[in-house]
């Protein structure tokens, strides 16, 4: 067909369109008296000017229903006839898993959302099973693991998490989100008001804090009040004083862990009280023990 053939086709088209619905709107006219615009026949406008539409015309051939003489009851038992044919055991497996999958939209907790995910997971492979959609089972069947493992570790997070709020002050089960640094004698870790942007945890060396000459050996965490304070500024000055290694965790990545399962935040703020509490403590002695010698001089 030539282009001047396809413009002559479409202008037919449509004038016969145009023709069609000025017949519909005659018959309406002289049919329906003057006043007695009520629901239905609002409605059945609406149903002639969306068949007069080609797409809405091709769509209602497709599900076998005539454009020219359609109704509502008509379009309803077509769906119904639809619905109940396709009303099969892989379809209901389907629509099980696709309601997991709409409830781990709403859920706002890492755990129940894995959970909810994996039932919904097994539901879409059972479906491809039952469907011999190859693709389908094997995707949501290597879902299952990775969703599983992911679940398992926020488990053991927040296991460990709460040993360390009931008093164990190991710090070995945030280790696994740290990634390692090294320093050097003389090198400045940071200084007190400088913006923080991470937590450290010692492992080897010793780090020594300026303003209170207080030394830090392996096993202490460094820099995470600054993670508390409303402008993340540093407390204090930290230099390495023996050479040494720490595991860094970015204030970012504790709060990824933190929306993960806000569980975990409160555990992790019971933490880092207990070890402000320690180095008020710490101090306290300090203290004490510089005031001992000016009180026997005194006595």
């Amino acid at each position: 067909m030539t282009a001047e053939g396809f413009i002559q086709a479409v202008v037919i088209r449509f004038r016969l369109y145009e023709y069609r619905a000025g017949l519909k709107a005659l018959r309406r006219d002289r049919t329906m008296p003057s006043g007695s615009a009520d629901i239905s026949s609002i409605l059945d406008r609406i149903l002639d000017a969306a068949t007069d539409n080609l797409r809405i015309a091709k769509i209602l051939v497709q599900m076998g229903l005539d454009p020219n003489n359609v109704t509502y009851d008509a379009i309803f038992n077509r769906l119904l006839e639809i619905f109940v044919h396709n009303i099969t055991l892989a379809n209901m497996f389907a629509t099980v898993g696709a309601g997991f999958f709409v409830a781990t939209l709403l859920m706002r907790t890492m755990v129940p959302l894995r959970v909810a995910n994996m039932i919904g997971c097994a539901f879409f492979a059972i479906f491809g099973a039952l469907s011999a959609n190859v693709s389908t089972f094997v995707l949501y069947l290597l879902l299952l693991p990775i969703n599983a493992i992911r679940l398992r570790q926020m488990l053991k997070l927040v296991k460990k998490a709460r040993h360390a709020a009931e008093g164990d002050m190991s710090i070995e089960w945030l280790k696994p989100f740290m990634t390692e640094r090294k320093y050097r004698h003389g090198d400045t870790l940071f200084k007190l008001g400088d913006p923080a942007k991470e937590m450290l945890l010692t492992v080897t060396g010793k780090f020594l804090v300026k303003e209170i000459n207080v030394e830090i050996g392996p096993g202490a965490l460094m820099g995470e009040l600054g993670f508390l304070t409303p402008d993340n500024r540093r407390t204090g000055t930290i230099e390495c004083i023996e050479d040494g290694q720490v595991l860094t965790i970015t204030y970012d990545r504790l709060l990824e862990i933190y929306f993960q399962d806000p569980q975990f935040g409160y555990y992790f703020l019971v933490l880092t009280s207990q070890r402000l509490l320690q180095n008020i403590d710490r101090l306290q002695k300090q203290l004490t023990a510089a005031r001992a010698p000016t009180t026997n001089r005194t006595a």
